[in-house]
């Protein structure tokens, strides 16, 4: 399966259980239009369609991973541009929405900037962040005269706290990937060259482990987000044991005791 035409302003192939999509408007830094948008949701909707996707491998096209708005585009549109902003904002939702929903784990890899609630809300939506050390990450909205969205009001705050948050959000700064590190906003940096392969690496290492614990775990994860303790003991009580009768789940353990590693069928 593939929706890779170089023309398209997302692009999307799957091979052995990984899923390449790619934002590829790279002469507009893969900038957000209601084009861009609509083709980043069905890209999504496909991958959660699709049963031999185990892993979702999300990347940018050129030196930015994602810039946020198209400024351009929406400048343009002149008095018209709030009737605009909420055809993209809904598509935006709609697309983040999709992307945390999926069964299959997101693996984001980010060079350039990751900027606006575009760029910064995809980073808060994948479930592992790969970033290159020159990598940027930079909110903007408030500068001009817009508020966060793609979801980045409330995950922003379950990744690196309230405020740290407030700080991203308000003040606007410039985040090096150091520091987005260090307080949590992405899982691991590394060399820019270093960068793509790192992120295939770990997509493969996803791809091979068993599908129907990785989407259970993701699920609960974020599921979990607005709910109690007590209430997510239930949910991992129901959970862990719908999977112990899991092939994946059996396997797994033969291969502790036998002291082999597993192989896994998604079964």
């Amino acid at each position: 399966m593939s929706i890779a035409e170089t023309s398209a302003p997302v692009a999307l192939d799957v091979a052995d259980g990984v899923a390449r999509l790619r934002l590829n408007r790279p002469e507009a830094s893969n900038g957000m239009n209601v084009e861009f948008l609509k083709a980043l949701h069905e890209a999504a909707l496909t991958c959660h369609a699709d049963p031999a996707v185990r892993v979702v491998l999300l990347t940018g096209e050129g030196r930015n991973f994602c810039a946020g708005g198209d400024v351009h585009t929406f400048e343009s549109k002149g008095a018209d541009l709030p009737d605009y902003l909420r055809e993209a904002t809904a598509w935006l939702q709609l697309a983040t929405a999709a992307l945390i929903q999926l069964r299959a784990p997101v693996v984001a890899a980010v060079q350039g900037f990751a900027a606006g609630g575009g760029g910064l809300g995809l980073v808060c939506a994948s479930d592992i962040v790969i970033a290159a050390r020159s990598a940027k990450f930079f909110s903007g909205a408030v500068r001009v005269g817009m508020a966060p969205d793609g979801g980045s009001s409330v995950t922003l705050t379950q990744l690196v706290g309230l405020r740290q948050a407030l700080r991203i959000l308000l003040t606007n700064p410039t985040l090096s990937a150091t520091e987005a590190l260090q307080i949590g906003l992405v899982t691991e940096v590394v060399d820019d060259a270093e960068l793509f392969g790192r992120a295939e690496q770990v997509a493969s290492e996803l791809a091979a482990m068993p599908a129907r614990a990785l989407s259970a775990t993701k699920r609960l994860v974020w599921s979990g987000l607005g709910a109690s303790v007590e209430q997510r003991l239930a949910e991992e009580a129901r959970t862990v044991s719908e999977l112990s009768g899991t092939a994946d789940a059996l396997e797994g353990l033969r291969a502790v005791i036998e002291r082999r590693p597993p192989k896994f069928t998604g079964q």
